[in-house]
């Protein structure tokens, strides 16, 4: 018997997203067989935008949760499946395509799809950081969202991992926005969980506020509850937190405290291969950006990946290290590695005439 194919409701929260809604909901045309968009309180265009593609719209009178915004946009799906998005996400034509080809195949079995999520490009649209997320969900297992602010999906069941991206292409954000909820909660005395202390040391970190992330980026290492990518991100933040502050000392702590969570990530080796180019130890620094150069990008990782880290940078910071080693060979080798990454990179092409006049 043939199987049939399986329906998808997408399910969206919004607010004041006039400019990019339109564009998120014409890349979901044809993959989407209903569409559910609650608005948390928009005063522009948004909602006239949506109402050219959907009737199904709703209103969320907004609590500073969007856990309990998602839940009640889920809670309206009608098909057998739920897709999320936010206004500013888009699926590319490529991803498209591979969508369309896993509904046709999608098995009645899988409860949970996990897709990629592009996060940051380059000025060449090159992707150089990217997670996973669990995108498409089983309707009927009634998965809940978590947490008031930078809330994520509970899943289980049988989980695959597919090829498909979603793109992130933000145009501008409320950056306050998150901060202040946390602040609100923390004036407030309420309990964080440790999740809590992470993101909230995330938005400290990125406001620029180093000394008061450092203190919770500690406090949510020290519950020794964190899951393991988040407390390798942490040492990551710590260790750039102290380098901005000029401690050397624990800037390195942390470093090393990533490793005994797994096996060394190529942000981290460059981190050290960067610390010792500084110092001139070139030996070491080279040891340590090989290492990156090395290491096994893992495929499925739920954590964040900058790319670029384990690709062309360290192979950049190779062609450095070999140059002042007085290696030419081995730095033009990997200036050469650098560039079938990234072959217009200013450095790059730097590099290049540096070598032709070198010969010449």
């Amino acid at each position: 018997m043939e199987q049939k194919i399986p329906t998808i409701s997408l399910c969206m929260i919004v607010k004041n997203e006039e400019d990019v809604i339109g564009r998120c909901l014409d890349s979901v045309q044809g993959i989407v067989d209903e569409i559910i968009i609650v608005d948390t309180g928009s005063n522009d265009g948004t909602k006239e935008i949506v109402k050219k593609y959907t009737s199904k719209l709703y209103d969320f009178p907004w609590i500073d949760d969007f856990a309990a915004a998602r839940n009640f946009a889920f809670n309206l799906a009608t098909q057998n499946y739920i897709l999320w998005l936010d206004a500013d996400d888009v699926i590319l034509e490529a991803d498209r395509e591979r969508f369309i080809l896993l509904k046709n195949n999608l098995e009645p079995s899988v409860d949970s799809v996990t897709m990629h999520y592009h996060v940051a490009h380059d000025e060449k649209g090159r992707v150089i950081a990217s997670l996973r997320r669990n995108r498409l969900v089983k309707r009927s297992n009634h998965f809940k969202w978590i947490g008031a602010v930078h809330e994520y999906l509970e899943v289980g069941g049988f989980i695959i991992n597919s090829d498909i991206a979603i793109t992130h292409s933000a145009i501008s954000h409320d950056s306050d926005r998150n901060l202040c909820i946390y602040a609100e909660r923390m004036a407030k005395g309420e309990p964080f969980s440790p999740r809590d202390l992470y993101y909230y040391a995330n938005e400290l970190h990125d406001h620029g506020k180093h000394e008061e992330s450092i203190k919770f980026y500690q406090q949510f290492l020290e519950t020794k509850q964190g899951w393991i990518e988040d407390n390798i991100a942490a040492c990551g933040k710590l260790a750039d937190s102290f380098l901005v502050l000029n401690n050397l000392e624990k800037h390195l702590e942390y470093i090393f405290k990533s490793f005994t969570y797994d096996t060394p990530r190529a942000e981290f080796c460059c981190r050290l291969g960067s610390y010792y180019l500084q110092a001139n130890q070139l030996k070491q620094a080279t040891f340590w950006y090989k290492m990156a150069t090395d290491l096994e990008k893992p495929a499925d990782c739920l954590g964040m990946i900058n790319h670029a880290y384990w690709t062309w940078i360290p192979h950049l910071q190779l062609c450095v290290c070999y140059n002042r080693l007085g290696n030419q060979e081995l730095s033009y080798k990997h200036n050469e590695i650098a560039a079938s990454f990234v072959p217009d990179h200013s450095a790059v092409l730097y590099n290049r005439r540096y070598f032709e006049n070198l010969y010449n």
